[in-house]
């Protein structure tokens, strides 16, 4: 069960590095087509606006990819939900008050990735004990 939380953190992170490029770098060009729905003539004057959330989703990817990278597997799963959390949130939040695609996009993979990881923390927990043993 943990390497597919694994699976779904790695892709998570991915995820939100696309929407930091897209927002930060790419937000007057290639996010004109993902985001349709946003009127046209706002995407110049939002500009800085989109790269602070493209930053914000970049601290999130990066949480992400630490927990990965942790070498105890307790605290990588622990990180991992703290993270995987804040996408959820974020996702949710997205979906009552933008659209609610935004949920299906972030905050259903960060939740199948907490509730991968909960099934797996038991078998850590295990680990952990007859280690210390």
């Amino acid at each position: 069960m943990l390497i597919f939380a694994k699976i779904i953190t790695a892709i998570v992170a991915l995820l939100h590095c696309y929407f930091l490029w897209l927002e930060m770098f790419a937000w007057t060009t290639k996010a004109r087509k993902v985001f349709r729905n946003f009127p046209q003539e706002l995407f110049e004057s939002t500009k800085n606006m989109a790269a602070n959330q493209g930053l914000y989703n970049g601290f999130l990817a990066a949480g992400l990819i630490w927990a990965l990278v942790i070498p105890d597997p307790l605290w990588q799963v622990y990180v991992a939900l703290f993270f995987l959390s804040c996408v959820a949130v974020a996702g949710i939040f997205g979906a009552i008050s933008v659209s609610k695609k935004i949920f299906i996009v972030q905050a259903v993979p960060a939740l199948i990735g907490i509730i991968l990881y909960i099934i797996a923390l038991d078998s850590i927990k295990g680990i952990q004990f007859k280690i210390m043993i």
